[in-house]
């Protein structure tokens, strides 16, 4: 994607995370209260106007997939935080909301927000509208992985190389062609043990791309990167990741589902995973 253009499903994914505080009930597996507010006043309206499109099977999965992923990074962040973390940086933040909610045991982490520009000008723009501040804690950083080695990145924003770090990576591997994605992670890797990451991917689609890839290609943003898990664990390894889970459909339903039966459908495949160094 150029570095001048939002992203569209930045914006989508934003509006997913807030029609979950609007139709799930609490408990809900992303409290995200900020969600909203940072769409704007008129979102609360447009996601009611349009319900019907947010209660399809499709759309239902896709909200699922959305509030886990951020909800099992941020479980695993505060674990992190535990053993002595002491950075965080959002690969692809997009419209991520964790800094603008974050709990006071997240409040001595440095927290990176890595986007291309594009988007981080909308977002920035929405929070302006909002009346919300970036927190003092926290750094937005201009870097495109396809242009830009990530550790070049993070250096101009002074992220510190030596400081065991937790990375979320959402939503974006697909976009990428499979040597950007293994440059950012030899890049991860070089962080110290106990460093982390969580990830996001697509499984590979079989004889036809999902509805949904085909949607995205429509707006510019084609999915290029699929992966089997075996494959991804063994690349994981071989870069230097030592501990690895998949959150498998069980367990996530197990974790996050069943308090709420039938609300939100459980993942069919496995695509979030953890790798610590």
């Amino acid at each position: 994607m150029p570095n001048h253009k939002a992203s569209r499903t930045a914006l989508g994914t934003a509006y997913l995370r807030a029609a979950h505080q609007v139709f799930e009930t609490q408990p809900r597996i992303l409290d995200d209260p900020v969600a909203l507010l940072l769409l704007g006043p008129a979102a609360l309206q447009r996601i009611k106007d349009t319900v019907d499109q947010y209660q399809t099977s499709e759309r239902l999965a896709l909200r699922a997939h959305v509030v886990l992923r951020s909800r099992f990074a941020e479980d695993r962040l505060a674990a992190a935080v535990l053993r002595g973390i002491t950075q965080y940086v959002i690969l692809g933040a997009g419209f991520d909301t964790f800094a603008l909610r974050q709990p006071p045991w997240a409040q001595k982490l440095k927290i990176v927000e890595v986007d291309h520009p594009g988007t981080q000008s909308m977002k920035c723009s929405h929070l302006a509208q909002a009346g919300l501040a970036i927190p003092r804690n926290t750094t937005f950083a201009n870097i495109d992985f396809e242009h830009e080695s990530l550790l070049d990145g993070l250096n101009r924003y002074h992220v510190s190389m030596d400081e065991p770090t937790f990375f979320s990576w959402l939503g974006v591997t697909m976009y990428l062609k499979e040597d950007a994605i293994d440059a950012v992670l030899r890049s991860v890797a070089i962080f110290p043990a106990g460093s982390e990451i969580v990830l996001t991917f697509v499984q590979p689609p079989g004889e036809s791309p999902s509805p949904l890839a085909q949607r995205t290609a429509s707006h510019g943003e084609p999915w290029v990167s699929y992966f089997e898990p075996d494959a991804l664990e063994a690349k994981l390894r071989g870069i230097g990741f030592s501990k690895l889970e998949f959150l498998s459909p069980a367990e996530a339903d197990e974790r996050y589902f069943r308090q709420h039966p039938g609300e939100l459908p459980v993942p069919k495949q496995t695509n979030i995973l953890c790798a610590v160094l």
